[in-house]
C-alpha cells in the first residue's frame, strides 16, 4: 500500500514524519508524493499561528480530494489543541502528540474496519516520558535529531505548551547512537532539534554536555548544529566549545521577539534587552563573525509606534544577519488573548517594514564573505545548471552543477553576491 506525508511546521515535526516514513516502510507500506494514487495520507500538522491552522485545515481537505477511498490521518499540534479541528470531517484517525508511534497501528485497524472512525488525543500535560521517535533514514540531506519536546516557557502569546506539553528528553547515549549511525550512513551535517531545545536535561546531562559528548564520541561529523535556543540558555561551557570546536556551526537562531522592554514582559520573555546585548556580545567574542538570526513578532498587544520603532533600532544595534518576521497571532487559551489588539492594518505595515531591514542585513552580512573562502555541504540540484548548499554560517550558495559533489562539503571561493543569490565556484 502506498502512503503519502504532508508535514507543516517545524523541525521537530519533519523529524516526527521521517520516524513515521521509517516505520510504515518497515511495516510494507511504500512511501509516496501526494496523488490519486496513494492509499493513506498522514498530515503532520501545525498550529503556532492561525494561519498554520488554516494551511493544516486545508492540507487535511486536499488530501480527502485526492482519494475519496483513502485513510487520512490528521496528527500534531493542531489536532491537540483545537476541538474544532477534530470535528473536521472526512478523517478517519485523530492523533494528538506524544503517541504519534500509534499511527501505524491506528491505519491498520481503520483498514480492517473502514467504519472505525478513531480519536486518539491524549493529554499531554501531564506527560512526563520523552516518545522514542527515532528515525533511521532521511530524505533530507541535512539530518535532523530530535532531542527534546515539550516547553516549560508559558510565553503569552504561545499556544505550544499546551500543544506540546512539558519538556521531555531524549537520553544523551541514544542522541550519540543515533549520530553515530546517521554519519556512518554518509551526513555530514546534523541538527539538533526540539521544541525548547535550550532546556535539555536527561536528568544528568545538560545540552553543553550533551554536545561536548556528541563533538568527543561522534568523529565522522564534520557540522553540527543547533535549530533554535533562547538566549539565557547559551551557558559558559558552550561558549568554550564554540571558541575551541569548529565542528560546531558558525550561527545561531535565537529568538528576540520584540526589542522592547515593556513588550517583553507583557510576552513573558525571560530576559531584557541589556540582557540579550551583552550576551550577543560574549558570543561575537568568540566568534566574531558569527551569523545570528532571530524571530521578531509584530503589532502584539500594546506595541506603539514608538514601542516598534525602539524594536527596529535595537535590530540594526544588534546587527543580526536575518530576521523571521510574524505578525501576532491571537490564540485562544494563551494570555495574551485577551489583551487590547493592534490593528491588523498596522501590523501588515511593521511587518513589511522588518522584512525590508531584514533583506538589508542579510545583504550587508553576506557581503563580507566576498572572495572569500567557505565550506559548503551541497543539498541539492538547483535551476538544471546549478547545486545549491549551505556554508556552517548558513550562507545559501550556488555554483556549477557537478554531480560528483552533491551532497558532499566542499570549499568554495564566493565569486559574486547580490540581491539575486550568492555565486562561487568549487576550489579543486
Amino acid at each position: 500500500m502506498k502512503v503519502s506525508f504532508i508535514t507543516l511546521g517545524c523541525k521537530v515535526n519533519i523529524y516526527e514524519s521521517n520516524a513515521l516514513m521509517n516505520l510504515f516502510e518497515e511495516n510494507g507500506f511504500t512511501i509516496c508524493e501526494p496523488s490519486a494514487e496513494s492509499d493513506v495520507f498522514i498530515i503532520n500538522t501545525c498550529s503556532v499561528t492561525n494561519m498554520a491552522d488554516a494551511k493544516s485545515r486545508k492540507m487535511i481537505h486536499k488530501a480527502r480530494k485526492y482519494n475519496k477511498d483513502a485513510v487520512v490521518v490528521a496528527m500534531g499540534c493542531y489536532i491537540q489543541t483545537s476541538k474544532e479541528a477534530r470535528e473536521i470531517p472526512g478523517v478517519d484517525v485523530f492523533i494528538g502528540n506524544g503517541n504519534k508511534m500509534e499511527a501505524l497501528n491506528l491505519v491498520k485497524q481503520v483498514l480492517e474496519n473502514r467504519k472505525n472512525k478513531i480519536s486518539h488525543v491524549i493529554d499531554v500535560m501531564n506527560m512526563k516520558e520523552y516518545e522514542p521517535l527515532e528515525v533511521t533514514t532521511f530524505d533530507h540531506t541535512r539530518a535532523f535529531v530530535k532531542i527534546e519536546d515539550g516547553c516549560n516557557n508559558f510565553c503569552s502569546y504561545c499556544i505550544i505548551p499546551y500543544a506540546r506539553g512539558p519538556i521531555r528528553c531524549k537520553k544523551s547515549f541514544d542522541v550519540v547512537a543515533e549520530l553515530q549511525r546517521i554519519t556512518n550512513m554518509g551526513y555530514e551535517e546534523v541538527v539538533l532539534a526540539g521544541i525548547h531545545t535550550g532546556k535539555y536535561f536527561d536528568g544528568e546531562e545538560r545540552l553543553s554536555d550533551l554536545i561536548e559528548k556528541i563533538l568527543k564520541d561522534v568523529p565522522k561529523l564534520k557540522r553540527l548544529r543547533l535549530s533554535s535556543i533562547e538566549i539565557n540558555e547559551i551557558d559558559d561551557k558552550l561558549l568554550d566549545i564554540m571558541k575551541n570546536n569548529k565542528i560546531m556551526a558558525n550561527h545561531l537562531h535565537l529568538p528576540l521577539q520584540t526589542g522592547n522592554d515593556k513588550i517583553l514582559k507583557l510576552m513573558n520573555r525571560r530576559y531584557d534587552t541589556k540582557f540579550f546585548y551583552d550576551k550577543i556580545t560574549r558570543i561575537r567574542e568568540v566568534r566574531p563573525d558569527i551569523a545570528i538570526t532571530t524571530d521578531v513578532i509584530v503589532g502584539f498587544p500594546y506595541e506603539t509606534d514608538e514601542d516598534f520603532n525602539e524594536t527596529k533600532e535595537f535590530i540594526k544595534k544588534v546587527n543580526f544577519s536575518g530576521l523571521h518576521v510574524f505578525p501576532y497571532s491571537k490564540r485562544s487559551g494563551t494570555k495574551a488573548y485577551d489583551m487590547p489588539q493592534v490593528k491588523d492594518s498596522v501590523k501588515k505595515e511593521r511587518t513589511l517594514d522588518l522584512i525590508a531591514l531584514s533583506n538589508e542585513l542579510a545583504l550587508n552580512y553576506e557581503k563580507n564573505f566576498l572572495n572569500k573562502d567557505v565550506e559548503v555541504i551541497f543539498e541539492e540540484k538547483y535551476l538544471d545548471k546549478y547545486m545549491v548548499g549551505h556554508s556552517s554560517n548558513y550562507l545559501r550558495v550556488i555554483v556549477p552543477y557537478d554531480e560528483k559533489n552533491l551532497k558532499q562539503c566542499k570549499l568554495v571561493h564566493i565569486d559574486e553576491i547580490s540581491s539575486e543569490g550568492i555565486f562561487g565556484h568549487i576550489l579543486s
